[in-house]
């Protein structure tokens, strides 16, 4: 017998191998295929329909889960129900003052700012008649800033057409509030009872991993505001204290709409917070006053940024400024201004369960080399590394070996 026969043989083999498709089979493919289709039909169907009442309970787990640390405290010296209502009641009193006071005050700036408009205007043309030696027609102006009297006429007759619409969007508005309400009422009323019931839907090897993400988002996202809370107290006083030193009208109100603004909107609200405050300060009786609260406001900022926040939010929400930055715009970009608030508990609770079910393998001298200024990470917890085995190589193997009996089973039928 030759060298080569084997060779020969194995390609006489393999060159008889068929591969035979089932009736039944390629009849249950396709099935399944048209399942997949009408299901993802279905599930885009529901969404575009039921899209914004499944967003509203989505949020209002996420607002059940945030009074969890609260309601958990009432708790125990009364009925859990009450100890619900009894931190709603208190948030919505908080919301509704703070909303009431500061409306006034905003609606009082706006109508100062622009009752002052035309005055300003008319002082910008003198100023600039007498320094450049040019004439500015002073009515002309006005048209031309959109700010005359035809304009204003046409602007509120299409306000006062739109009025409909505005009140239809109120009423929209109004039931959606009631429905959050509802939904978040029962959600932390019957909070251990609902943990329970989901827990025996899933499989006992599974309980542990569920028990374990319910309890870190309860963590992540009562600490997260929490840690906003903490923030927005200092941010106030501070902010307070120095308009009151200054002398600046408003000055509690002012110091706790920056305080609860900065922290609470993501993203712009540091920005959007000093906005009033400085308006305030301009168009009063002393100027100056809102060119120092906005120094003020842009040193603090830098300040908290680098010793205040870092501390406060690594013990609540420990996420990476880049990370969080990217969730609130990812947030913002689907479910709006609320999906942008609930972006960075999420995101810390994702980072969490993977910091603890993640393998992780320590790393070669080359990748583990600090480099200079730079310091050793904190892992997260669970988040041990372990040492590279012969798992991947098993793994291959299997995988190697199963591919061989269907080969040899494609052959025995051929």
């Amino acid at each position: 017998m030759s060298d080569d026969e084997p060779a020969d043989r194995a390609d006489a083999v393999s060159a008889d191998v068929r591969i035979q498709l089932d009736r039944a089979v390629v009849w249950r493919a396709a099935w399944v295929i048209v399942a997949v289709v009408a299901l993802a039909t279905l599930g885009r169907w529901v969404l575009e329909d039921a899209g914004n009442v499944i967003f509203t309970l989505v949020l209002s787990l996420i607002a059940s889960v945030a009074m969890e640390p609260a309601v958990r405290r009432l708790s125990r010296h009364m009925r859990r129900g009450a100890a619900t209502g009894i931190v709603m009641v208190t948030t919505l009193v908080a919301v509704v003052g703070f909303l009431w006071v500061f409306g006034r005050l905003l609606g009082e700036q706006l109508a100062t700012l622009a009752a002052s408009v035309p005055g300003f205007v008319s002082a910008l043309t003198l100023w600039a008649d007498t320094t450049f030696d040019i004439t500015i027609d002073y009515g002309s102006l006005i048209d031309d800033l959109g700010l005359g009297t035809a304009t204003l006429k046409t602007l509120a007759q299409n306000l006062a057409g739109g009025l409909l619409g505005v009140l239809v969007s109120v009423v929209g508005a109004a039931f959606s509030t009631v429905t959050f309400a509802f939904f978040t009422f029962y959600f932390s009323a019957d909070g251990p009872r609902l943990r329970r019931w989901v827990g025996r839907l899933v499989p006992q090897r599974q309980q542990a991993v569920f028990g374990t993400a319910w309890d870190l988002a309860v963590a992540k996202t009562g600490g997260y505001v929490s840690a906003r809370l903490v923030l927005a107290l200092i941010s106030g006083t501070l902010h307070g204290a120095f308009m009151l030193l200054i002398g600046m009208p408003y000055w509690l109100a002012l110091g706790v709409w920056t305080g609860l603004v900065a922290q609470f909107v993501p993203t712009v609200g540091t920005y959007v917070a000093i906005v009033l405050p400085v308006v305030v300060g301009l168009l009063g009786d002393q100027p100056w006053q809102g060119l120092a609260v906005l120094a003020f406001a842009v040193v603090y900022q830098q300040i908290e940024n680098v010793t205040i926040e870092p501390r406060i939010s690594a013990q609540a929400v420990d996420v990476h400024p880049a990370v969080s930055f990217a969730s609130v715009m990812f947030g913002a970009a689907l479910f709006g201004v609320a999906g942008a608030f609930v972006a960075v508990p999420v995101a810390a609770l994702v980072l969490a369960l993977f910091g603890i079910y993640s393998q992780k393998y320590e790393l070669v001298p080359h990748l583990a080399r600090l480099e200079p200024g730079e310091r050793e990470p904190d892992l997260p917890s669970g988040g041990r590394p372990r040492r590279e085995r012969s798992r991947g190589r098993s793994r291959a193997e299997g995988f190697r070996a199963a591919v061989t009996r269907v080969v040899q089973q494609a052959r025995r039928r051929g």
